[in-house]
């Protein structure tokens, strides 16, 4: 079965076309800014795949309480995740627009959700739960959701392979470092604690989201005069991260600019590592420990002074790098040094997720 793979970010679309035992058939990337794409665009670069898939898959981030696996894209299925747009609100809609877009070129074929989500329906209940009143709990299902799980999902297939262990035996934090960031325990394959929660706001600083800050600060700031709800959450969504610190959201910039001395590029990219650092840490004692190390997405892969940097604070957990190696590392690798624990470095492939959950549905 030959498997289109949308993937709808927060700063690109990517269209894959993926064959029978999982070859790169046809590949297309557009630019989307802050989830907006273009879909005139995205209706040409589908309709020049011909008929090249046999059935369609979306990643949507957020699939909520309802949906913990893959799903056939009906009517009332897209109706529900409507619903949740406003708990994602630079994913859901672009996500949406996808599935609208594709199926006016590609109508008649089979298109299935997968959720971000879904990976962290593993969470124990100590992850998971948040300590607010209960009746929020009930009545709203407010509860921590996690995401970036299918990149995850294929990090706790990948690593084991590449460590050449059995999964099971396994205790991975896997940092997905991207447009947006966030840290995940992986305890023999299962999601057992990740930094982001209801929203993919909460956790580490990302290149527009402020990440995890005191929720007194928001309840303050949306009572200053100018200052309203809509205000304050289009700011920490769009306007905050390392857009707000160093005026930039591009990390290449950051790290380009840090070269050279701007004092307010190092204290953004201080800010971002100290809170991957910290993170790291935090998913450890999730697992009683860890054994290995994984960075994945944009800035994890092809930002080796985030990982130098992150990983130079990570001494007490048996890690350390290989300078060469991490400078030098193309594709997947261990880049650790000698005497450290694994470090790997894992090009991320949702679209292999992505085809593998959508060949189990379909068939």
């Amino acid at each position: 079965m030959r498997v289109l793979c949308v993937n709808a970010g927060s700063s690109s679309l990517k269209l894959t076309v993926l064959g029978d035992t999982d070859e790169v058939v046809f590949a297309s990337d557009l630019d989307a800014d802050r989830g907006v794409f273009s879909e005139d665009g995205l209706g040409r670069a589908v309709g020049s795949f011909g008929a090249s898939y046999d059935a369609i898959g979306h990643r949507i981030v957020h699939g909520g309480a309802e949906f913990t696996g893959p799903v056939v894209l009906t009517d009332g299925v897209e109706a529900s995740l409507r619903r949740l747009s406003a708990l994602a609100p630079l994913h859901q809609a672009a996500s949406l627009a996808a599935v609208d877009a594709v199926r006016r070129v590609a109508a008649d074929v089979p298109a299935v959700a997968c959720f971000d989500t879904a990976f962290h329906a593993t969470l124990p209940p100590e992850a998971s739960t948040y300590a607010v009143p209960a009746a929020w709990r009930a009545r709203l299902g407010v509860r921590r959701f996690g995401f970036h799980g299918l990149s995850n999902a294929y990090v706790s297939r990948r690593a084991p392979e590449i460590l050449q262990r059995p999964r099971e035996a396994l205790r991975l934090v896997s940092c997905h470092l991207g447009s947006g960031a966030s840290v995940t325990a992986i305890l023999g394959g299962r999601s057992v604690d990740t930094t982001m929660g209801f929203t993919p706001l909460e956790g580490l600083v990302m290149a527009t989201r402020s990440g995890s800050v005191d929720p007194g600060l928001v309840l303050w700031l949306a009572r200053q005069p100018g200052l309203g709800l809509d205000e304050v959450s289009t700011a920490l969504e769009s306007e905050s991260g390392l857009v707000a610190l160093a005026g930039t959201p591009d990390m290449a910039e950051v790290v380009q600019r840090c070269d050279r001395g701007d004092a307010r590029a190092d204290l953004a990219l201080a800010v971002y590592t100290h809170r991957v650092c910290a993170a790291v840490a935090a998913m450890a004692a999730a697992m009683d420990g860890v054994d290995a190390l994984v960075f994945t997405g944009g800035v994890g892969e092809h930002a080796p002074q985030v990982r130098a940097r992150a990983v130079s604070g990570l001494g007490f957990l048996g890690f350390r790098l290989d300078e060469e190696r991490n400078r030098s590392v193309e594709g997947d690798a261990d880049v650790a040094a000698a005497e450290s624990n694994p470090v790997l470095v894992v090009r991320a492939r949702e679209d292999l997720e992505i085809a593998a959950e959508v060949r189990r549905v379909v068939s």
